[in-house]
C-alpha cells in the first residue's frame, strides 16, 4: 500500500502542469519555491522507497534462486537413489532397492516442494520488478520536473529583478524630466530666463539713454553753428 501511495504522489507530481499552476498563483515565485521544496523532499522520499523495494526484489531473487538449486539438488539425490536402487533389485536385493526407492521418493517430495516455492515467488518478482521500473520512470520524471521548476523560479527572479531595475530607472528619469513644469531644473531655468530679461532691458535702457544725449549734442552743435553765421551775418552787414 505504501509503495503504491509513492507510486501515485510520483505520477501525480511528474504530471503537474508548472505553466498552469503558475497562472493561477497570487505569488509565483513563492510558489515555485514551495514546489522545489517539496519536489526535494518527496524525490528524497521516494528513492529511499524506491532502494527499499529494490532490495526487496533481490532477497525475493535469491529466494527464487536458492529454491531452484534446492529443487535441482533434490533432482538429483532422486535419481541417484533410484539408481542405487534399480542396481540392489538387478542383484536380487529387493530390501535394499525399496530402501533406496523411498528415498528417491523422498528427494523427489523434496524437490517437488522447492519448485513449488520457487512457482510461488516468481509471480512476486514479476510484480516487483514492474513495480521497480515504474519507480525508476518515476523518479526520472520527477527530477526532470525539479530542473524545470528550477530553470523556472530562476527565471523569474531574474525578471522580476529587471523589471524592479528598469522601475528604478523609469522612476530616476521621471526625476530629471526637464519637460515637467514642476521639476526644480524648470523653475531654475525659468529663473534665468527672468534674469536674462532683466539685463537684456537694462542694456535696452542704457542705449536708449546715450541716443537721447547724443541727439542733444547734435541739437547744440547746430544751435550754435546757427549763433556763429548770424554772427558773421551782422558783422558783414556793419561794415
Amino acid at each position: 500500500m505504501a509503495k503504491q501511495t509513492i507510486f501515485s504522489r510520483i505520477s501525480q507530481l511528474a504530471k503537474a502542469n508548472i505553466n498552469s499552476l503558475l497562472d493561477a498563483a497570487e505569488d509565483p515565485q513563492k510558489m515555485l519555491d514551495q514546489m522545489v521544496r517539496d519536489y526535494t523532499n518527496n524525490i528524497h522520499e521516494a528513492e529511499q522507497a524506491v532502494a527499499q523495494t529494490i532490495g526487496n526484489l533481490r532477497l525475493l531473487e535469491e529466494d527464487y534462486a536458492e529454491d531452484q538449486r534446492e529443487a535441482e539438488e533434490w533432482g538429483n539425490k532422486a535419481l541417484a537413489a533410484s539408481n542405487k536402487a534399480d542396481e540392489f533389485r538387478a542383484a536380487g536385493d529387493n530390501a535394499n532397492a525399496d530402501k533406496f526407492d523411498n528415498l528417491a521418493k523422498i528427494a523427489l517430495d523434496r524437490q517437488m516442494q522447492a519448485e513449488k516455492e520457487a512457482a510461488a515467488v516468481k509471480p512476486q518478482i514479476d510484480s516487483q520488478t514492474q513495480v521497480v521500473e515504474q519507480l525508476k520512470d518515476g523518479l526520472t520524471k520527477m527530477r526532470e520536473k525539479l530542473r524545470e521548476l528550477s530553470i523556472k523560479r530562476d527565471e523569474l527572479v531574474a525578471r522580476q529583478k529587471n523589471a524592479a531595475a528598469q522601475t528604478q530607472v523609469n522612476d530616476a528619469l521621471k526625476s530629471f524630466d526637464v519637460m515637467d513644469p514642476t521639476s526644480e531644473i524648470s523653475r531654475f531655468e525659468e529663473k534665468v530666463r527672468r534674469e536674462e530679461a532683466r539685463v537684456r532691458g537694462q542694456q535696452e535702457l542704457a542705449a536708449s539713454s546715450i541716443d537721447a544725449q547724443f541727439d542733444n549734442l547734435e541739437e547744440l552743435t547746430k544751435q550754435s553753428e546757427l549763433d556763429a553765421r548770424l554772427a558773421a551775418l551782422k558783422a558783414k552787414k556793419a561794415q
